[in-house]
Parts: structure tokens; C-alpha cells; sequence
């Protein structure tokens, strides 16, 4: 005891600078641009950058997320994300940094982290983006953006979420006063109207551009290529480009344009890209569309597209409708195609949008030299054609987390309430079941299948310190909500505490813990010869636990990015998280203790697991002596202190419940009239006397 009392005196005198990781220089950040983008000047005091393009112009935002959204992770640490954006709102890149994550540093290696940002160039902000997958109903149809988390470390991934988009929104709100705060419009699909070419044409939901030959000259005029088109000189009057836009993503003008059978399959195509706004294009004169070279279902070579300065992604949907044949015959006669651009990156089919058409001169005749003019299109499509969603907000993070795992939870939450039941209400009947050490061997089963390898609820000192670093620092505990397993288990470890101290947890709660028991018990099946420690080096062994968790506490305050490491004393993490599939040094560390378990009963737990150290600081609130004891137990009975593995009843018969693991072997023998020596002794008197008064 009073070595705990001087480990707690010393947490609470300890102080030490933190380190906080320092925005990356100017320089090392220019280097993670890529082209043709750049870096510019810094905008605020926060580490935000303007982003510019390849003429210098302002193109978005760059900056890092832990100075704006510092959210902590599972060591106590922020994870800390490059976030490129453009002025619209729109992710061009996310990339990874900096962090601590226990399970990505030496646990699933930093591919599957780096990889889940990859996930993100090419949505917006202005989209409801969650990790993990859609949800009963709400996620079918819905507006909500999936993204894959990572097997196994889901909650961190959601906090790195979190991060991503919390530092995102604070420069949008700061710095893109414009942007669209809403999703882009959709079209309508149940709006009817009976429209015609020739409505279309008058309302303006068709667009027209003509130009003649004379005027793609003047473009020319004064430069090398000013004589390269004969057809041009011969008849300038003649038409050089006609060319025809039409929205086809609203039912209501895709009905006007197309044939019935045009109709049909443009809505069969629509309902395998229902995200894809289809444009037809039509040039009746002689420019066309597409070099010779074009190669279908690309993009294509001579049109673009931008909306608001900002380029829109134009492909070719390798899609051959027929039109309707009240259209006029010279649009049908011409080269027609039907592109489609993706509304989740950005565009907005309800404003206005330019399509760019290059004409292009050629000047020699081996290698010719060429000449661009661009012939620009605006179009845009009523909005009584569209609808807005409202934006679809997604639920707390810790309610994501719930819904995700509510099976587990249920099964969690069941078992625990009901081992906890009968420990607290029937621990005598179940000590006195003659099959107690099967049950209990089966409880420990279910605790290291379920509990630690399916449900990877194996709690780790690596969350206690996470805790002490965010308490130091004011931050936020909100990185504990993300693993609603866990938390559900740190629950009732805590309810434990009151109720038994430290046994509750280590004796029944730790997958890890279990193993080394099986070990045990295999050890003896194998008739291994068991070996213990003599009281005098297995009291002073118990000491290096307090010691190890004063090292680790102390390494958060003045190494906080080595704590991860530090912490892989703990072999959890390769025995239950990633059940043993790591680098062969953390295998063998882990096959150490488990095989030393066979001869040395729970070695770790008892002499060096820094969670059992804090579990026992932690068992101080125990408000009770749960484990009957007698006169007779120490002088002159010593059965329960022989037959303790753990150590942890003293000479005297009393229980030194910081050291005590509750498997309820001493409550065994204290109700058990054949083993417990005053019971017997009681048991002889009592006999006695009925024969003493009757001579």
C-alpha cells in the first residue's frame, strides 16, 4: 500500500513541459503540393495557405488539421492530416502526416491509414460524409457519403474523420464566404410537363451556338494559321460551328429530345449512374465534336467544361440514343454524343456553366505546328427542373459508433450485467458449484473469443494514458466515444472498482489475462513442473507494475510521442488485436509470457502489466471486504494463503485485495465443509459433544 500511496504522490507533484508537434515550415509543406499546383502566402495565423495554380491564381486552402481541429487520438495525441482544398469547397488532397495511433504504428503497419485518405480528393464539404456503412433504411437513396473504415481500428479512422472535416469547415467558414453551403441539385424525377422542341428552344433549355467561317478567320487573323483553313477563305458565310446543348438529366426536356425508345435507355443508363447529369451535344456544321482520334467513353478531346472558374469533369457516356423525330432534320442528321459529368465533384446542373470548344489550325505538313481558339457555350437549366435536398446531417459520431456495433453491444451489455449480477448477489453458489473451474474456464472462453478477438475489447493502459495526457492539455475526451465496445467494458470496470477492487477486471474481463489461465491449465495438464517465487522476491516483484506505470505516465509528459512504444510492454496488442500477425519480435514477446504461464502462474498480470498496476490504484475505491473471512483464518489455518496463486492473502488471513485477481478459489474453500479447517473442526466438536453427554 505504500508504494501506491508514493506512485500517487508523485503523479500529482509531476510536472513537465508537453511537447505539442509544431506546424510543419513553409518549405517542408511546398514539397507536398502537387503540380501544377503551388504554395502561396499564409492567410491567418493558423497555418493556412492560399493554394495557387500554374498562372499564379488564388485555386483554394491548404493547411493542416491539428492546429485547427486538435482532436485527440487513442495515445492522447491529435492526428494531424494535410487538407488541400479548392475555392469550392471541394477535397483535391488529404494525406497523412503525423500520429500516434498504437494500432497503426505497430499494429497494422501505416498502409490501411494512409489509404483511407485517399478516399476523399474529389468530395466536397458541402457532402454528409461518414465512416463506416449505410445504416437500415437511411442509408439506401440517401445523400449520405460513405467512406470505408479500416478493420480493426474503425474508431480511430473516425477520428481522424472527424478531424478532417472539423479543421475543413473552420477554414470554409473563415474563408469561402461563397461557396454553396447546399448539395447540388438533382433532377426532379416525378415533375411532368409537356414540352417541345420548339418550347425548349423558346424557354432557353435549349442552347445555341453559331459561328460562321468569317468569324473563326478574324480569330486567326494576324497569325500563322491565319491561312490554314481554304474552306474558310472559299465561303465565309458558311457555317464553321452549330452547335446545340440540352440538359437531358430532368425527364421532362429528355422526353422533348429523345424517341421512346431513346427515353427508355437513357433511364436504364441513369439508374446504374444515378450521380451522372447527361448533356447532349449536337453540331449540325462542320467543326464536329472529337478529333478522329477520340477513343469513346473518354473525355472528350475538343470540349471542356468550367463552372464558376472551376473545371468540370466531362466524359463521354458511350451512350447512342435516337432523338425524337419532330426534332428538326439538321440536328438529327448531326454529330451527336451524350456527355455526363459527375455531380458529386462539384457541378451544379440548376446554374449556369460554360462548355469550351477548341478549334484547333495546324500550320506545315511533317511535324505541324498548332494554333488553339477557344469558342466558348453558356447553359444553364431552369431550377423549377430540380430539387435541393436539404442536407442530410450525419448522427453524432458516437451514435454511428453505437449503430455499428449494436449486436456486439447487446451481447456485451447482456454478459456483463449478468456476470456482475452473480458475482455481486450469488458468489457463494457459484463457488460451491462442484463444475466451478469448467464454468469459469468457459466464462474466460467467451471472454477471450468474444470480448477480445471478435469484439476487440482488450482495454490497454495505452486509453488510461491517453486520458492523463488529454486531462493535462484541456483537451477533449471525445476520443473515447468512438469505441463503444470498449467504453462499455471501462464502464463496468469502474463499477467493479467500487464493488471489488482490482479482481473484477483482471479476473474475469481480460482477454489476455484468460490466455495465461488457459496456459496455466495446460501447463498442468502437460504435468510442467510450476514454479513460484518465495514471498520475500514475489512481494518485491509486485512492485515493478507500480513502477512500469510510473515510467509510462512519465514518458506522456516529457517524450508524449514515444508512448506508443513505451507501451508495447503490454503484449496486447499482438495477442488479442491482431491475434498474433505482426513483426516476429512483438510474436515472440507475446509467446513468452504465455509460455512462461505454463510453469509461472499469470507472471505478467501479477509482476509486470502496468493496466493491473493502475487496476489496483484504480480497486482504492473498493467500499468493501467482499471475501469472508474467520478468526480461525492465519492462526491457525494457512489453507487459503497455500492454495492462492495469485499471492495475495497474507499470513494473517487477511486479503490484500490490490493483488487479488477474485477467482473465488478461497471463497471455495471457505464454504466447503471438507476443506475449510474451522469448518472441520467445528463440524468434529459439534459431533462431539453429543457423545460426551451420552457417557
Amino acid at each position: 500500500m505504500r508504494v501506491i500511496h508514493i506512485i500517487l504522490t508523485s503523479l500529482l507533484l509531476m510536472f513537465a513541459a508537453i511537447a505539442q508537434a509544431s506546424p510543419l515550415e513553409r518549405d517542408t509543406l511546398a514539397t507536398l503540393i502537387m503540380p501544377p499546383f503551388s504554395l502561396g502566402d499564409p492567410v491567418n495565423d493558423n497555418g493556412v495557405y492560399s493554394l495557387l495554380n500554374s498562372g499564379g491564381a488564388e485555386a483554394g486552402y491548404v493547411f493542416e488539421t491539428e492546429p485547427l481541429a486538435p482532436l485527440p487520438g487513442f495515445s492522447g495525441a491529435a492526428i494531424n492530416v494535410l487538407v488541400v482544398l479548392d475555392l469550392e469547397g471541394n477535397f483535391l488532397d488529404v494525406r497523412l502526416l503525423e500520429h500516434n495511433e498504437p494500432i497503426f504504428v505497430s499494429g497494422l503497419g501505416e498502409g490501411p491509414f494512409h489509404k483511407f485518405f485517399e478516399q476523399y480528393p474529389g468530395l466536397s464539404i458541402s457532402s454528409s460524409i461518414v465512416v463506416g456503412t449505410p445504416y437500415g433504411d437511411g442509408g439506401s437513396g440517401g445523400s449520405l457519403v460513405y467512406l470505408d473504415g479500416v478493420t480493426k481500428a474503425t474508431a480511430s479512422v473516425r477520428i481522424a474523420h472527424e478531424s478532417v472535416m472539423g479543421a475543413a469547415l473552420a477554414v470554409a467558414r473563415e474563408k469561402m464566404q461563397g461557396i454553396s453551403t447546399q448539395p447540388p441539385a438533382h433532377p426532379k424525377r416525378d415533375y411532368e410537363e409537356a414540352l417541345t422542341w420548339d418550347d425548349l428552344v423558346t424557354q432557353g433549355l435549349v442552347t445555341r451556338k453559331t459561328v460562321t467561317n468569317a468569324e473563326i478567320d478574324q480569330a486567326f487573323a494576324g497569325t500563322l494559321w491565319e491561312d490554314d483553313d481554304p474552306e474558310a477563305k472559299d465561303n465565309p458565310d458558311g457555317r464553321y460551328l452549330d452547335l446545340w446543348v440540352v440538359d437531358l438529366g430532368p425527364p421532362a426536356i429528355a422526353r422533348a429530345v429523345l424517341s421512346d425508345d431513346g427515353f427508355t435507355e437513357l433511364q436504364e443508363f441513369l439508374s446504374i449512374s444515378p450521380e451522372d447529369e447527361p448533356i447532349l451535344v449536337v453540331d449540325t456544321a462542320r467543326h464536329g465534336l472529337v478529333s478522329p482520334d477520340f477513343v469513346r467513353n473518354t473525355a472528350p478531346d475538343w470540349l471542356s467544361a468550367e463552372q464558376d472558374g472551376f473545371p468540370v469533369a466531362l466524359r463521354d457516356s458511350d451512350l447512342l440514343v435516337d432523338l425524337s423525330p419532330d426534332l428538326p432534320e439538321a440536328i438529327q442528321d448531326g454529330a451527336m454524343m451524350i456527355l455526363r459529368t459527375d455531380r458529386r465533384l462539384g457541378f451544379d446542373p440548376a446554374r449556369e456553366w460554360i462548355l469550351n470548344v477548341a478549334a484547333i489550325r495546324e500550320h506545315g505538313m511533317f511535324q505541324p505546328e498548332t494554333e488553339t481558339r477557344t469558342l466558348t457555350v453558356k447553359h444553364s437549366t431552369d431550377e423549377r427542373f430540380f430539387e435541393r435536398p436539404g442536407v442530410v446531417k450525419p448522427v453524432p459520431a458516437w451514435l454511428e459508433a453505437v449503430r455499428g456495433r449494436q449486436g456486439d453491444l447487446i451481447v456485451l451489455t447482456l454478459f456483463l450485467t449478468v456476470l456482475t449480477g452473480v458475482l455481486l448477489f450469488a458468489q457463494n453458489p457459484l463457488a460451491n458449484v462442484p463444475a466451478f473451474t469448467p464454468l469459469r474456464l468457459a466464462i474466460l472462453a467467451f471472454v477471450t473469443v468474444f470480448i477480445g478477438w471478435w469484439g476487440q475489447g482488450q482495454l490497454s493502459i495505452v486509453t488510461v494514458l491517453g486520458v492523463i495526457r488529454t486531462l493535462y492539455e484541456g483537451g477533449s475526451f471525445a476520443f473515447l466515444v468512438y469505441d463503444p465496445f470498449s467504453l462499455v467494458i471501462w464502464g463496468f470496470t469502474l463499477l467493479g472498482f467500487v464493488l471489488w477492487g482490482r479482481g473484477y477486471f483482471c479476473g474475469w474481463l481480460c482477454p489476455f489475462g484468460a490466455l495465461q489461465e488457459f496456459a496455466h491449465h495446460l501447463g498442468r495438464k502437460l504435468r510442467l513442473p510450476q514454479y513460484d517465487l518465495s514471498p520475500l522476491w514475489d512481494a518485491r516483484f509486485k512492485t515493478l507494475k507500480y513502477l512500469l506505470l510510473l515510467g509510462l505516465v512519465a514518458t506522456v509528459f516529457v517524450a508524449p510521442d514515444n508512448v506508443d512504444k513505451a507501451a508495447e510492454v503490454e503484449p496486447f496488442k499482438t495477442a488479442i488485436t491482431t491475434l498474433f500477425q505482426r513483426e516476429w519480435f512483438y510474436v515472440a514477446y507475446a509467446a513468452i509470457w504465455l509460455l512462461s504461464g505454463m510453469v509461472l502462474f499469470k507472471g505478467f498480470c501479477r509482476y509486470v502489466c502496468p493496466l493491473g498496476a493502475m487496476m489496483a490504484i484504480g480497486g482504492l475505491l473498493r467500499g468493501r471486504k467482499w471475501i469472508e473471512r474467520r478468526e480461525e483464518c492465519g492462526s491457525p489455518c494457512q489453507l487459503c494463503k497455500v492454495k492462492c496463486s495469485y499471492g495475495a492473502i497474507r499470513k494473517t488471513g487477511e486479503i490484500q485485495y490490490s493483488e487479488c485477481f477474485g477467482c473465488l478459489d478461497c471463497v471455495s474453500i471457505h464454504n466447503d465443509q471438507t476443506r475449510c479447517v474451522p469448518l472441520i473442526i467445528a463440524n468434529r466438536r459439534s459431533q462431539k459433544r453429543p457423545q460426551e453427554a451420552a457417557e
